[in-house]
């Protein structure tokens, strides 16, 4: 049965952060508010709890989970980021964007996609989960809460209690947060693409200047692909 949590929004208890981060590194699986809509998360390192969240999701193995950053020093650790990502990312951190980037040996191969070695990169714009990063002092590895045969994520905690409480080791009632998934951005080998149009405005990464392209004249449009 899982612990629920009652946390400010805006002035996270140390107290319970701190009990929830134990919780985490314990093994433990949780739901959590972020800046788009609550999410299910757990330790970076902890097979089995992986496997509780794909479980949970009914995810198959060519799903691979978010690695939720407390900063952009903490990408940095994670993915190679080279100057142009640099910039782009220190103008979206934090906010409602997941990032595709090529992974680091710091990253799990196990966590990577296994043709491109890359990994989904975030930092949210949340009070309480940004706090729970900074006490935890690595990433968590996360997932939007979405339900088998659904396509909208969990937004009521104690509706979240009463569907997964018997899955769940803690409930984070944030308040409401919203029901979006977050914009999906790839920044690999150079190239600016939007994968996925979400709650982050993509209008800065519509058109992207041939300088950034040396091998193109002109400026390039990119592609929206939803995924």
């Amino acid at each position: 049965m899982s612990q629920f949590f009652q946390i400010h929004p805006e002035s996270p208890q140390p107290r319970l952060i701190k009990q929830a981060a134990e919780i985490i590194q314990n093994g433990g699986v949780v739901v959590y508010p972020t800046d788009c809509a609550y999410a299910i998360a757990c330790h970076l390192g902890d097979k089995k709890a992986v496997d509780r969240i794909k479980q949970i999701r009914q995810l198959d193995d060519k799903h691979h989970l978010t690695l939720v950053c407390e900063d952009l020093s903490q990408i940095a650790t994670y993915a190679k980021v080279d100057n142009e990502a640099y910039r782009i990312l220190k103008s979206h951190t934090p906010g409602a964007y997941t990032f595709i980037l090529k992974a680091s040996k710091e990253v799990p191969k196990k966590l990577l996609h296994p043709k491109t070695k890359t990994i989904g990169l975030r930092v949210p714009d949340n009070a309480i989960a940004l706090a729970l990063l900074k006490e935890l002092g690595e990433p968590m590895l996360s997932s939007s809460l979405i339900l088998p045969n659904e396509e909208l994520p969990l937004t009521d905690p104690y509706d979240i209690r009463a569907t997964l409480e018997q899955s769940l080791d803690l409930i984070i009632d944030g308040g409401y947060c919203g029901m979006e998934v977050t914009s999906l951005v790839s920044l690999v080998d150079g190239e600016v693409e939007v994968l996925r149009e979400g709650m982050g405005d993509t209008v800065a990464f519509q058109w992207v200047p041939a300088s950034k392209f040396p091998h193109r004249h002109k400026p390039r449009m990119l592609s929206l692909t939803s995924v």
